[in-house]
């Protein structure tokens, strides 16, 4: 018997992701599953908590509020930069990630909120903060991480990592 989705357990799953609009934001049913390494802080935090105790075969609707999801909106985290801050070479479009590092040298993603002539909104916000997020979710196999697995904190292997 399978055992149920606990810390230290993989998990695969199919998800579909739809926001309060109606919209989907993101899916794998048609593709490939996810695997994650349940309790290694993988997935958002609101959607780990409410998946323990399933099981393969389940099938069940989550729903996350921001602060459990990607946090809520922090206005804040906003800034506009001109447009010579980025590479010449590069076509910037709102939705875009970067990398950049904060006064203290630590790195972290920021995203292209809004482009308006040369004057770049960029965000430490991921874009789905502030946002109720919605996932149906079909619980496909559900096994014990391997030692290594736990001490990397991800999956090895088909839908993991590959060293």
């Amino acid at each position: 018997m399978k055992p149920a989705i606990a810390d230290g357990h993989v998990v695969t799953l199919h998800y579909r992701l739809t926001l309060d609009d109606g919209s989907i934001a993101d899916e794998s049913f048609g593709g490939d599953p996810l695997t994650y390494l349940h309790g290694a802080h993988n997935i958002v935090p609101g959607l780990e908590r409410q998946l323990t105790g399933k099981n393969a075969g389940d099938k069940c609707d989550v729903v996350v509020p921001s602060r459990e999801g990607y946090g809520d909106y922090d206005p804040a985290a906003d800034q506009t930069v001109p447009r010579t801050a980025f590479p010449p070479n590069v076509d910037l479009q709102v939705g875009m990630s970067f990398q950049t590092r904060t006064r203290s040298g630590q790195q972290i993603p920021v995203w292209v909120r809004n482009i308006k002539d040369d004057q770049i909104t960029v965000s430490a916000n991921h874009p789905l903060a502030g946002q109720q997020l919605n996932f149906h979710v079909e619980v496909v196999d559900v096994r014990r991480a391997t030692a290594e697995e736990k001490k990397h904190g991800h999956v090895h292997g088909p839908g993991g990592h590959h060293h």
